[in-house]
């Protein structure tokens, strides 16, 4: 079993950046693929960006070049850093791991889910 807790959802102006954290309680965790996906209210879940235990990363179209993903297996803790945010990318931001190799980004993937955190933009 493991948990995952999200840090770091915060309001902030288009443009701006945030960065978020999301720690683990596993001592497996460097064997794990972890990723994130966000949700917005009545939408279904999107992967955006995801890393696997030699850390190598993905991202989904709408994202890249803006996100990347990263992970500190010493701290047990993956990381988002959000650059450029936009209105769009406002939503629920979750993070998850799975046992699966590779770089997933399709939800039903993931086993393991955080809380989420509140992730909002501005215009």
């Amino acid at each position: 079993q493991v948990q995952l807790m999200e840090y770091g959802g915060a309001s902030v102006q288009a443009g701006g950046s945030l960065r978020l954290s999301c720690i683990a309680s596993t001592n497996q965790y460097r064997t794990y693929s972890l990723g994130w996906l966000r949700q917005v209210p009545g939408k279904g879940l999107e992967g955006i960006a995801a890393i696997d235990a030699k850390g190598e990363t993905g991202y989904a179209d709408s994202v890249k070049d803006r996100f990347i993903v990263s992970r500190d297996n010493s701290k047990n803790t993956l990381y988002l850093q959000m650059n450029n945010l936009q209105p769009e990318d406002t939503a629920i931001y979750y993070c998850a791991a799975t046992y699966t190799v590779g770089r997933p980004l399709r939800a039903e993937t993931y086993s393991y889910w955080g809380q989420g955190t509140q992730v909002t933009v501005s215009a």
